[in-house]
């Protein structure tokens, strides 16, 4: 080996690394956002549940058996007075949670019978279990207070209950509370009815965003395209010829995965099937408008094969609620989150499969999803026909 040949070897490979900003986007820039990506915006921890608290028994005692969700940070209370209000906010996921107290919760309690109820959001088994868990600590450390006659208004927090604490003792003394739990939307209480229709999403993502980027950016590297720009077809042609065959592969991808979720993986469609083809339809338009606008841009396989990467499917798995609840994260993460698209097709999804048809959730992200296919489309025809002219 010579070492003045491995000298000028690496020399060149470093001018041909600063001649190429590409090479340090990809190994500067892409691990840098990565890791504060995931590092300050990903939390397994479920905090700032919104739940609907009914008090159809107003006394101190009832109100005191709920106080440790006022300054827990695993909470954001909102107090109502009936059940029909409560299932209002759930309807519009403005609660992910109810806990009624009902009116003779005072008498059953002094008679060792006291009972609240928990009925959760059960389209998200993550959330749902965690409210679970928060609540019956809770009120287990409630119940030890009560019990030893210390029980003050303000129970002791959440974090740090004693796993060992139990929620009803086995006889019957003057205290003893117990928590009847029930999920609603999910009566399997399983996590698969929760992921199949995130995975749908993914999915999606994968075949609409990397599909048309990485044909459309190897037709620029061969030099096809420029073929077709010297004939009298118009931009718009050109990028309704790429949109239409691509969007026909990707709705048979769709229907496949939604006989799976149907038929293999038992998961309920409680909503309108038009609906959920009439978003998906939406979705996957944004998807191809994406790709097609990356690929346009940068004209290169590799470097529209990352930033399709990085803007579409890592986004969509880590920040549109597909793994974790949304408002766990930081304001700045939830800001970006609800930026992305992928977010509210996620939403509509999992509310159209196991919760119904929600005229409040359907509007208003069906308009996000259509602004977005309308947006990402015209950029690619505005990109395409600037290469033109």
């Amino acid at each position: 080996m010579s070492f003045r040949r491995l000298r000028a070897l690496i020399y060149k490979e470093c001018l041909q690394l600063t001649r190429d900003p590409s090479s340090f986007f990809i190994g500067l820039v892409i691990p840098a956002l990565l890791i504060f990506l995931i590092g300050f915006g990903m939390s397994m921890d479920v905090t700032h549940i919104p739940t609907a608290v009914v008090l159809e028994d107003s006394s101190p005692t009832a109100r005191s058996v709920v106080s440790f969700m006022n300054e827990s940070p695993y909470f954001s209370p909102r107090y109502v007075t009936s059940m029909q209000e409560a299932k209002q906010l759930m309807d519009e996921r403005r609660a992910e949670a109810i806990l009624r107290i009902p009116g003779d919760f005072s008498a059953r309690l002094s008679e060792g019978r006291g009972k609240v109820q928990l009925i959760t959001y059960g389209v998200d088994t993550t959330i749902a279990n965690a409210t679970t868990t928060y609540v019956q600590n809770g009120i287990a450390r409630w119940q030890q207070s009560y019990l030893s006659g210390t029980a003050i208004n303000g129970a002791p927090a959440v974090a740090g209950a004693s796993s060992s604490a139990t929620l009803a003792t086995s006889s019957i003394v003057p205290g003893s509370v117990t928590v009847d739990s029930r999920q609603w939307f999910n009566d399997a209480n399983t996590s698969t009815w929760m992921f199949i229709p995130g995975l749908i999403v993914i999915v999606m993502t994968l075949v609409g965003v990397f599909l048309t980027a990485l044909v459309m950016a190897r037709e620029w590297e061969r030099g096809t395209l420029e073929s077709l720009f010297v004939t009298p077809m118009h931009a718009a042609e050109i990028v309704f010829a790429k949109i239409i065959p691509y969007f026909g592969v990707a709705m048979i991808g769709f229907f496949i995965c939604l006989l799976s979720a149907r038929y293999v993986y038992e998961v309920p469609i409680e909503g309108s099937i038009v609906l959920i083809l009439f978003a998906s339809v939406e979705y996957v338009l944004v998807a191809i408008g994406m790709g097609l606008t990356i690929s346009s841009v940068l004209k290169n396989q590799f470097l529209s094969c990352q930033l399709a990467l990085l803007v579409s499917l890592l986004p969509t798995i880590m920040l549109s609620g597909f793994i974790f609840d949304l408002r766990s994260v930081p304001t700045a993460v939830n800001v970006i989150s609800h930026l992305m698209p992928a977010t509210y097709y996620m939403d509509l999804l999992k509310s159209l499969f196991l919760a119904g048809n929600n005229p409040v959730i359907i509007y208003k992200n069906c308009a996000i999803l259509a602004g977005y296919a309308a947006l990402f489309i015209g950029l690619s025809l505005l990109v395409t026909r600037k290469r033109l002219d």
